[in-house]
């Protein structure tokens, strides 16, 4: 384990490149988070600045959302593409996981707070590792294929503020794929992939405790800053969100994990043209 504390644990998350070895490093920082052997800082307190951005493998070369190839679902290619497109979201979400508990160890945050986004960061680890298993027995791996290099953003963008964090990522782009993984899931089935499908079934279920996770500490900070939960989401999301949330929306799945429509359907408006349809970077 590197280091003692959990902001330690976090920073090694986020500074390793390998792939697979930034799974695996994730899930022993979650594991020794749970059995009590990480203080949340290092002895002395002193807060470690996490990186600006997370270190990455030398593959897949990462595009601009706007250069990325179109997939179509069609055969085995096409369940590769959207199998390592998957596992690319899963990477990236277990960095924003991690940067989430590194970045704010310092502030006066309930334990029950960290201790929730550990286990999102660890069912992260596990289901990119599931993709990345998936893709070997299908012939290929993560790497193989161009990803797009929009997902960041949301760090960047809300790196300053836990509360713009828990609305962007967990309430929009979390909640993003309970709209589209059941989608996802149909045509997997309708491919005989059933091995695949029941990965998606996992990520999806999973999911909407993530949002759940979401929800429930955005509406903790509503109320320890006195202000109202669904004016305050609103008004992050158009701050720092780019792009409008797209319909059709999963309601009763939202719903399920705290997330009522008069949250999010006064935002699903007509993007700007000149902004990137964020909406799509969904989280799982």
């Amino acid at each position: 384990m590197p280091g003692t504390s959990l902001a330690e644990g976090a920073y090694a998350v986020l500074a390793c490149a390998d792939a697979d070895e930034k799974a695996r490093l994730a899930g022993r920082v979650a594991t020794a988070w749970r059995a009590s052997e990480l203080t949340l800082l290092p002895a002395g307190g002193a807060a470690i600045a996490m990186p600006d951005r997370p270190a990455r493998p030398a593959a897949p070369e990462l595009l601009a959302p706007r250069d990325m190839p179109r997939r179509a679902f069609k055969g085995a290619r096409g369940r590769i593409a959207l199998l390592h497109a998957l596992a690319h979201i899963e990477l990236n979400a277990i960095d924003l996981a991690f940067d989430l508990v590194g970045r704010f160890a310092e502030a006066d945050l309930p334990r029950r707070l960290f201790d929730d986004w550990v286990a999102v960061g660890r069912d992260e680890a596990r289901h990119f590792a599931m993709l990345q298993t998936r893709l070997k027995t299908l012939g290929a791996r993560y790497g193989d294929l161009p990803a797009h290099d929009g997902l960041w953003q949301a760090a960047t963008e809300t790196r300053h503020d836990l509360m713009a964090r828990l609305a962007v990522v967990p309430m929009v782009l979390e909640a993003r794929g309970l709209d589209v993984t059941p989608g996802m899931i149909e045509r997997l089935e309708a491919a005989a992939d059933m091995e695949s499908a029941a990965i998606l079934r996992t990520i999806y279920r999973e999911e909407q405790d993530h949002v759940r996770a979401g929800t429930v500490w955005f509406a903790h900070l509503c109320r320890v800053r006195g202000t109202e939960p669904r004016e305050t989401f609103q008004t992050l999301v158009r701050r720092h969100f780019r792009g409008a949330l797209k319909p059709p929306f999963n309601e009763a799945a939202r719903r399920a994990a705290g997330l009522e429509p008069d949250f999010y359907e006064p935002l699903a408006e007509t993007r700007d043209r000149g902004a990137p349809a964020g909406a799509a970077f969904f989280v799982n």
